[in-house]
C-alpha cells in the first residue's frame, strides 16, 4: 500500500470510527434494554459466549480493570448467567463459563437489531450495497441487506 493510499485509508477509517463511536450510545442502550442489564454485563456475557476464560482473562476482555470484572461476574452469577469452574489443566484457576441461561441471553443480545445511525438516510440503497460489499471485503463475514 502506498503512503497516499495508506493515508487515505487511515482518514476513512478515523470518518467510519467517529461515525460509529458517535452513535454507539444508542445501540448500548437498545441492548440493555432489550435484555435487561447494565451494558457492561453484557460486554462480559459477549466475551464468554466464545469460550470461558479466567478471570484476567474476563477483565482484559472486557476492557475493565480486576476489581471491575469481579463485581460484574459476581452480578452475572448471583443471575444464573454463569458459574466459576476449576479449570482442569490447573486446580488453582478458576475459569468463568456461561449458563444455559447465560447462553440464551447472549443469542438475545445478538437479535437486537441496531439501528442505522441518522447520518445514512442521506444514502441512497446503491450506495448501502456499495458500502456492503466494502465492508464484507475487509470484515470476518458476508453483510445480507434483506
Amino acid at each position: 500500500m502506498s503512503s497516499s493510499s495508506s493515508s487515505s485509508a487511515d482518514e476513512v477509517w478515523s470518518s467510519l470510527l467517529t461515525l460509529a463511536t458517535h452513535n454507539l450510545e444508542d445501540y448500548r442502550r437498545q441492548v440493555s434494554e432489550a435484555v435487561g442489564l447494565p451494558f457492561s454485563r453484557v460486554r462480559v456475557i459477549r466475551r464468554l459466549a466464545a469460550r470461558p476464560l479466567t478471570m484476567g482473562g474476563v477483565a482484559d476482555a472486557s476492557g475493565m480493570d480486576a476489581p471491575a470484572a469481579s463485581v460484574a461476574v459476581n452480578d452475572l452469577e448471583q443471575r444464573g448467567l454463569v458459574v466459576r469452574a476449576t479449570d482442569p489443566s490447573n486446580r488453582r484457576v478458576k475459569m468463568v463459563e456461561l449458563t444455559a441461561a447465560g447462553r440464551e441471553l447472549h443469542a438475545r443480545v445478538e437479535n437486537v437489531a441496531p439501528k442505522a445511525p441518522p447520518e445514512f438516510a442521506v444514502l441512497e440503497p446503491s450506495d448501502l450495497e456499495a458500502l456492503a460489499g466494502i465492508l464484507a471485503r475487509v470484515g470476518e463475514r458476508p453483510i445480507s441487506l434483506s
